[in-house]
Formats: structure tokens, C-alpha cells, sequence
């Protein structure tokens, strides 16, 4: 794997729409999302952030606008090689069950008929043991498996990685532990990162800028800091409120036991 130097391409979506008969799924989204930054959409069930993620490997074909990753429009290029060159995660990694390790992290190269990357190396950067390379799913844990389904997008040396909810069906700690390790490997590798979450407080943590959307829209964009303390539309706060209010309580349930111990 490459590593030091930024390697990821950079995204634009102009003027992007999708509809689904009478619905609007993305509507007339444009911007940019320059190269080795991590960006998260974060946004409702149903906003739109999923389907706009997905017109950048063509899993979805915008009915107007345009994606274009570099200076290329993706509309241009086959989708099988297009998704050759762009990592793609998912919460459900779907790991095939009968494959050991090694052969799920290289499936991709064996089915285009190309020399697989080293496994060794790819084990290495998503912390699991070289060792874990001749084990079945079934015996590795969800934080693991996600990890090997990380190993497994990073296997094509890509520059740019799509991240939908990928820690989301994790418990909290591994969750937490592993976007801190994925962040790192970002760096690290100078990858361009777009990741989909329903978690604000994930988003402001890992990105370096958020994007909120409702019924289609980006309704707010701005790095983590800027989207805490200035005003952002009425569907951003709505999410940054919960986090904080929950940071809220527990500073306040740990006052009540100083204050109990103390009498």
C-alpha cells in the first residue's frame, strides 16, 4: 500500500438529482469534496445520503447533474472498473462465510483475474494478526469482520474509499475504536474519505467537515467546529442536539455522585 502522501482523488457533484417517480431521493446537490479530506454526510433516515454516495460508483445513476471523480465524470467509465479504483464499506459487510480471510479480502482480484495485494500488509493496517488470514467469518467478531471488510476495500490500492454507516451495527466501544483506527489509516494513506452516518457526534469526531442532508438537500457545511458553535439550519441543530444533550447528563449524573459521596 502506498502510504505519506495523498493519493485520493477529489469529487464534485454538480447540479446531482435523483428522483424515483414523483419522489426526489437528491435534489440539485453541487459541491466539492477536495482531495485527502474526510467527509461525512450525516442526515435522517430517508434524507438522501445513502442514494448521493451511491451515484459516485454508479450503484446509482443520477437522472440529472453530474458526478465526476478527478476531472473525470464517472458517468463515462464502465461501473465494473470504475469500482475497481474506489473502495466502498458497508454496515453489512457481507463477508462470504465458505471463503477464509485471505480469500474474502482478495475477491475482488480473483474475479478480475489480477495478482491480489499482500494480505500480510493489509492485516497489518487494519490491526487484526496475520494469523486471522486462514480463518472463516463465523470465527471472527462483527469488529473484526468490519475490519477484514476494510482490508478487503483497501485490497485495490485505492484513493478514494465510500463509507456507508460502516461502524453502525457495532457496539459502542468497538465502534468508537475502530473509526479512531479507520481515521488513522485515512491519514495515513492519504485517502479521500466520503463516509454516510445517522451518528452527528461520529461525523464531528472523525471528519474534517460535515454535511447535512434533509429531504435531499445539503442543509449545512462546515468542519466539525464551525457546525458546534455557529448557528446551522433547523435539521442540523436538531442533530447536534443530541449528543450534547447527552454529554449534558452524564456531567450532570457524575455531579450528583460527588455531590452524594461528598455528604
Amino acid at each position: 500500500m502506498r502510504e505519506g502522501r495523498t493519493t485520493g482523488p477529489s469529487v464534485r457533484f454538480d447540479g446531482v438529482t435523483k428522483n424515483y417517480g414523483a419522489v426526489s431521493a437528491v435534489d440539485d446537490v453541487s459541491l466539492t469534496i477536495d482531495a485527502g479530506s474526510f467527509v461525512a454526510l450525516v442526515g435522517q433516515s430517508g434524507s438522501g445520503k445513502s442514494t448521493l454516495l451511491k451515484t459516485v460508483n454508479r450503484l446509482v445513476d443520477p437522472t440529472g447533474g453530474q458526478v465526476l471523480v478527478g476531472e473525470e465524470p464517472v458517468a463515462g467509465r464502465e461501473p465494473y472498473a470504475l469500482r475497481r479504483t474506489i473502495g466502498y464499506v458497508f454496515q453489512n459487510i457481507g463477508l462470504f462465510p465458505h471463503m477464509t480471510v485471505r480469500e474474502n479480502i482478495l475477491i475482488g482480484q480473483r474475479i478480475e483475474g489480477t495478482r491480489g495485494g499482500d494480505v500480510g500488509e493489509l492485516l497489518d493496517l487494519v490491526e487484526l494478526p496475520r494469523d486471522f488470514a486462514g480463518r472463516r467469518p463465523a470465527a471472527l467478531s462483527g469488529g473484526q469482520a468490519q475490519r477484514v471488510g476494510v482490508a478487503r476495500a483497501l485490497a485495490g490500492e485505492p484513493g478514494l474509499m465510500l463509507m456507508d454507516e460502516p461502524f453502525g451495527a457495532l457496539d459502542p466501544v468497538t465502534r468508537d475504536n475502530l473509526g479512531e483506527a479507520y481515521r488513522a489509516l485515512h491519514d495515513r494513506l492519504g485517502l479521500t474519505t466520503i463516509m454516510v452516518t445517522h451518528d452527528m457526534a461520529e461525523a464531528l469526531l472523525l471528519a474534517d467537515r460535515v454535511l447535512v442532508m434533509s429531504g435531499g438537500r445539503i442543509v449545512a457545511d462546515a468542519p466539525p467546529a464551525a457546525m458546534l458553535n455557529e448557528r446551522q439550519a433547523d435539521e442540523a441543530e436538531a442533530l447536534i442536539a443530541v449528543p450534547r444533550a447527552q454529554a449534558e447528563r452524564l456531567v450532570e449524573l457524575e455531579q450528583r455522585r460527588e455531590n452524594g459521596a461528598a455528604s
